[in-house]
């Protein structure tokens, strides 16, 4: 599985960058979850996120313009298992 946070690096972008890493590792799944943060704006747009921040999870746009808790996460990690 691949989780993709998308921003430019603002505050919300990194509060969303660890919640995800925190569920992740929380879960023991540090092995099969990749998890990756993508800045360049040209990329974000490209994946379809038009607010930041945004969460992809296998090409799968969830969330945008939001920080998600650690509580959404987990379910959408456990619904993608």
């Amino acid at each position: 599985m691949k989780i993709e946070v998308c921003g430019p690096g603002c505050a919300k972008c990194h509060a969303t960058l660890g919640n995800v890493q925190k569920v992740v590792k929380e879960l023991d799944l540090e092995k099969e979850i990749e998890v990756s943060e993508i800045k360049d704006i040209m990329a974000i747009t490209t994946k379809g996120v038009l607010l930041t921040p945004g969460v992809i999870i296998d090409g799968a746009k969830v969330s945008e313009g939001r920080i998600p808790s650690p509580e959404e996460i987990k379910k959408w990690i456990e619904e993608r298992k």
